[in-house]
């Protein structure tokens, strides 16, 4: 856009901008650093293609570098603070709405920043009433992972594994690297990475884990079955549910903004 086309799309009604997030860390031997942020802009693209060109919403460029001490250690990893990144978020969700930007999208697609950016949000929401803050995560609430993905893969196989590799190979194949680890076990009886019962690496009583604790490939999960045929079943169905949810939103004035209780 050039500055008056910027002007004029803010002040549309449920003026909208979706900002991708990814990460620069490693993805095992076999996948590139920017792995997160590639699936996070490339997804966030088809949807927006398939959005109407009317509805008032656009991507803003994508967030590369993100938190990720958990992969400290492996050569190529970069990780901001989680101070600088709440700041971040918070000095650029400012000068939108002051813009008169009326929803802010955190589209993330780093595992490892979840957390952060839902409290980067709410830290933003409470200083800017005129814009609503919205973080997701590219995999949550996707239906259908569970017929493509195997449980067991689907609940443990946290990077790098069969997912991520499968959509690589569907999305960017010239990237990904011929090995296909199995590394990061911490399901069986035998691997000393193994919770005690009720314990596990993210569920309802989780660690905060390293992967130089787990995999010397710096892979969690399993790798092996990884092919383009997969990851295109798994980037479909990432399209369809964010268009479907992009779709909904922008049909709606959802959610409320500026209740003077909290202004």
């Amino acid at each position: 856009m050039h500055w008056p086309e910027a002007a004029l799309a803010f002040e549309r009604s449920g003026s909208t901008l979706v900002w991708p997030f990814g990460a620069f860390e490693q993805h095992g031997p076999q996948l590139p650093l920017l792995t997160d942020a590639l699936f996070a802009e490339r997804i966030l693209d088809h949807v927006l293609e398939g959005l109407p060109e009317e509805l008032p919403i656009w991507a803003l460029p994508t967030q590369i570098i993100g938190l990720s001490p958990e992969h400290r250690g492996f050569p190529g990893t970069l990780s901001l603070s989680a101070e600088l990144l709440i700041r971040l978020v918070k000095e650029v969700g400012k000068q939108l709405a002051d813009q008169d930007v009326k929803r802010l999208v955190l589209f993330n697609a780093h595992g490892g920043q979840i957390g952060l950016l839902q409290t980067a949000a709410r830290e933003l929401a409470a200083e800017t009433p005129s814009m609503a803050v919205l973080p997701c995560f590219l995999w949550s609430g996707v239906s259908g992972l569970k017929s493509l993905v195997p449980a067991a893969e689907l609940a443990n196989g946290l990077h790098a594994g069969l997912a991520e590799t499968s959509l690589m190979l569907a999305l960017e194949p010239s990237l990904v690297g011929e090995q296909r680890p199995l590394d990061g076990d911490h399901v069986s009886e035998k691997a000393a990475a193994t919770p005690p019962e009720g314990w596990s690496l993210e569920g309802p009583a989780p660690l905060a884990w390293f992967t130089a604790d787990l995999s010397r490939s710096g892979v969690v999960g399993d790798s092996r079955g990884a092919d383009a045929r997969l990851g295109s079943q798994l980037e479909n169905a990432l399209v369809a549910h964010w268009h479907r949810l992009f779709t909904s939103l922008m049909a709606s004035s959802w959610p409320p903004r500026g209740d003077q209780r909290r202004i």
